[in-house]
């Protein structure tokens, strides 16, 4: 007797809309995202950036104002980062209790409480004339160690003005346990590391060097962040900074290394972040601009495939737009 079985018909569950969200695989949720955001010293309004449109370098009061938005929204986190009026070969102003990160932080953190996560991007080239992530020698090498010192104290600063997270980016070798050590002997616990464990040398950072006028003087940063050709050493880089400490790790940039954020989701029980970075922000923007693409559906299928890749948080300068439209 031959038994005969039904032709199976995928089509059948996505004939509705109704039908396709219930049985969705893979599901975006406004605290999944995290909002990256510019707050400049010594400018009286915000001023656009534009090479990314719809994006600010914020004054104190704009930065409260747009924070607000977000957790109204929705958003899972903030990541400032902090654009000094004067800079000089050591990143002074990354540190100083004065300075516009910390006087932000203390804005936000007193406005805010506990109702999101306030992170913060630990790096230099912010802060220095050079635009590089560290102490730069006579010979214009990058000196680890010095760096991690002034890491260090960064972050120790960084986490008294309120910080929850820090986010180390320098891609230094011991970034992450000279930063845990600090925080520690300082008396923060408490304060989580983010580490920026993937970070390729990537083309797509083009328009946020304009966002948070940081390109190098001189070289480039091949020396230290990793080579887009290779994927094995991503893992070295992550098992190395969870040993150091490190309570979360990121990929950066997402969506050209989707590959990359599945292999560090399958191998590591840490929750994993991937920054949908300015690049990939700023093609999308430029493409719908000119009638290429659809904009909205294009911004949802691009977190989407971050989100089905493995990550749990995704760092979006789109993040306050999408959580609205999420609820």
């Amino acid at each position: 007797m031959t038994v005969m079985f039904p032709v199976t018909r995928p089509r059948r569950l996505r004939r509705t809309p109704a039908l396709r969200r219930l049985v969705a695989e893979t599901r975006l949720a406004p605290a999944d995202l995290v909002l990256p955001m510019f707050v400049k010293e010594g400018i009286d309004e915000a001023k656009p950036v534009a090479s990314m449109p719809g994006v600010l370098q914020h004054t104190r009061d704009s930065l409260r104002k747009a924070a607000h938005e977000a957790v109204e929204a929705g958003v899972g986190g903030l990541i400032l980062f902090g654009i000094p009026a004067e800079k000089d070969g050591t990143g002074s102003a990354a540190d100083d209790p004065s300075g516009v990160m910390q006087v932000a932080l203390r804005d936000l953190a007193s406005d805010l409480g506990d109702a999101t996560v306030i992170m913060t991007d630990l790096c230099l080239d912010e802060y220095t004339d050079h635009g590089h992530c560290g102490i730069v020698t006579a010979s214009g090498e990058i000196d680890n160690d010095a760096t991690l010192e002034r890491y260090a104290s960064i972050a120790v600063a960084q986490a008294a003005a309120g910080a929850s997270v820090v986010a180390p980016s320098g891609m230094m070798d011991g970034q992450v346990g000279a930063i845990r050590t600090a925080l520690d002997q300082a008396g923060y616990t408490g304060v989580s590391i983010l580490g920026y464990s993937v970070k390729y040398s990537s083309a797509y950072y083009g328009p946020f060097r304009d966002a948070a006028e940081c390109a190098p003087q001189f070289g480039d940063r091949s020396t230290h962040q990793q080579d887009p050709a290779n994927a094995a050493e991503s893992l070295r880089e992550v098992f190395a900074d969870i040993d150091e400490g490190a309570d979360m790790v990121m990929v950066k940039p997402a969506g050209p290394y989707l590959d990359i954020v599945r292999q560090v989701r399958d191998a590591v029980d840490v929750p994993v972040a991937a920054y949908q970075v300015s690049g990939e922000y700023s093609m999308i923007e430029a493409a719908a601009a000119n009638g290429w693409l659809d904009r909205d559906r294009t911004i949802h299928e691009s977190l989407t495939s971050i989100r089905r890749a493995g990550a749990d948080i995704i760092l979006t300068y789109w993040a306050t737009e999408v959580a609205r439209a999420l609820r």
